[in-house]
């Protein structure tokens, strides 16, 4: 079976087409679940620290002793 060599170059024109479109990647950019972890962990340390902050001011600036 022989096939023009219009009808090749069309299906070689696709083939490399499809071929630079999948190794692009995608546009839209995830988070990796490193990041997330990374980012709630600061989230809690900085929530943390306001939390201290509040509390010492409202004893009156010094640190509660736990006993």
């Amino acid at each position: 079976m022989t096939v023009s060599k219009r009808v090749a170059e069309k299906k070689v024109a696709k083939f490399e087409k499809n071929i630079s479109r999948r190794g692009a990647g995608s546009s839209k950019t995830a988070l990796e679940p490193a990041h997330v972890v990374l980012i709630l962990f600061v989230v809690l340390a900085v929530a943390s620290f306001i939390f201290q902050v509040v509390r010492m001011a409202m004893n009156g600036g010094t640190p509660e002793q736990d006993s």
